[in-house]
């Protein structure tokens, strides 16, 4: 795959954008997606990935050719795409390229056969009105669900006031046209850091959410929240406003995935998934199957201690190490947009030398077959 200086960013492609949601929601309709005028991708368990956002290196325009490749990549190995997350470097989009970047995903996706697949998309913004009026634009771009962050900002008023931050999801969820997940990340919010209480009191009370991201990494939160919303009173109670939106539970990292599958956890929303997106499915499908036969659990137990060690050692050096080690395996990857700071070349180095990482590498190759190393 060429890498980003290989490419030249045409603008000409950003404004075709603002005349592509008719014509990708028309492609949706013929391959049978659209009911009631909306385009309905069901969101089910399984692993996703925050694509990263791909930057030309001396213009810091939008790599758009990377980001769709990439898109592609990561959506035929079995990982859903989330766009403009945290990996995704949401706070140094704009509103507009945010939107460009749905509708360069949706017809990455349709272009390639994966008509299917659900965009999930961040629009978590400063203020609560910002947010609402971003979700509606991205939902108009062609995003099936919303991914939500409380801004940090304002974090010593809001941390300690449960009902502020309950109102803060409950009024998203309601004027969203579109489903919405809670993305539970201290790191990102100021310290915020929902407790399980208040996630299944929104879950139970707002329809329109439909999950949690918790990259608080907490076992213990995962267990009582899946608790909560697994049991088939919580469907017959507390129906979704949309049947093709169920609440599901999703780690943030991958370390925990197979004692997440034990307790009746749904997947994960992880980083790693844009490094080695066969591994993580694989180890998901043989966590679940080993429930149901018990064989198969030393393989899974296996699988685990992989990816844990080398989810632990790849997400220390956060994006950019991430970028770094997309452009090592794939072409492809970059710098992210400043003020946030390239890995050193020492660094690099010492990533991809590390053990936990060369035996990522190992797994995904064997289990793809396609993973080229420069």
């Amino acid at each position: 795959m060429p890498g980003p200086t290989k490419f030249k960013y045409l603008k000409e492609r950003s404004c075709s954008f603002q005349n592509l949601s008719t014509s990708l929601t028309m492609t949706a309709i013929v391959n049978g997606f659209a009911t009631n005028n909306k385009i309905s991708r069901t969101l089910k368990p399984g692993i996703y990935a925050p694509i990263p956002t791909f930057f030309l290196p001396e213009s810091e325009d939008l790599d758009l050719p990377s980001f769709e490749a990439h898109v592609t990549r990561v959506a035929t190995a079995g990982v859903g795409p989330l766009i403009a997350g945290s990996m995704g470097e949401a706070i140094h989009l704009s509103h507009a390229e945010r939107v460009v970047l749905i509708h360069a995903a949706r017809n990455a996706l349709d272009t390639a056969g994966l008509n299917h697949v659900p965009l999930i998309v961040g629009t978590g913004a400063g203020s609560t009105r910002e947010t609402i009026e971003l979700t509606k634009d991205a939902a108009e771009a062609g995003a099936d669900y919303a991914i939500v962050i409380a801004s940090g900002y304002f974090a010593g008023a809001l941390a300690g006031n449960k009902e502020a931050l309950k109102a803060f999801w409950t009024e998203i969820s309601e004027k969203s046209p579109i489903p919405v997940m809670i993305y539970n990340y201290p790191g990102a919010s100021g310290g915020i850091d929902l407790d399980s209480d208040i996630i299944s009191e929104l879950a139970l009370e707002c329809p329109n959410l439909c999950g949690v991201k918790l990259t608080c990494g907490n076992v213990g939160k995962l267990t009582r929240i899946a608790d909560v919303v697994s049991g088939s009173e919580f469907s017959s109670k507390y129906p979704r406003k949309n049947q093709s939106a169920p609440f599901l539970v999703l780690g943030g990292f991958t370390d925990f995935i197979t004692p997440s599958t034990y307790a009746n956890g749904h997947g994960a929303i992880t980083g790693l998934g844009n490094v080695a997106p066969y591994s993580i499915v694989k180890l998901l499908e043989i966590s679940v199957a080993s429930r149901q036969d018990p064989s198969l659990l030393p393989e899974a137990l296996h699988l685990q201690g992989i990816i844990g060690r080398a989810d632990f050692t790849i997400a220390k050096a956060s994006i950019s190490g991430t970028k770094y080690l997309l452009e090592k395996l794939y072409g492809y990857g970059g710098l992210p947009r400043k003020p946030l700071p390239p890995i050193s070349s020492d660094a690099a180095q010492a990533l991809w030398d590390h053990p936990h990482t060369q035996d990522l590498v190992r797994l995904e190759r064997e289990l793809s077959g396609k993973v080229k190393v420069q």
